[in-house]
């Protein structure tokens, strides 16, 4: 449950406010799979491309 002093902070009441928290919780969310696939343990799996294919 979302406590009663965060819900007094983010008004609700206007669509445009609950489209724009969305819209930054998409991309937080985006931002923090990505940080995880591209630093954490799946990245031992990537391949580079260019270290393959070294003249």
């Amino acid at each position: 449950m979302i406590p009663a002093t965060v819900l007094s902070i983010i008004d609700t009441s206007e669509p445009a406010t609950v489209v724009s928290w969305a819209i930054a919780l998409t991309v937080v969310l985006l931002t923090g799979i990505t940080i995880y696939l591209s630093f954490g343990p799946p990245s031992k799996q990537l391949a580079d491309p260019f270290e393959d294919h070294e003249d």
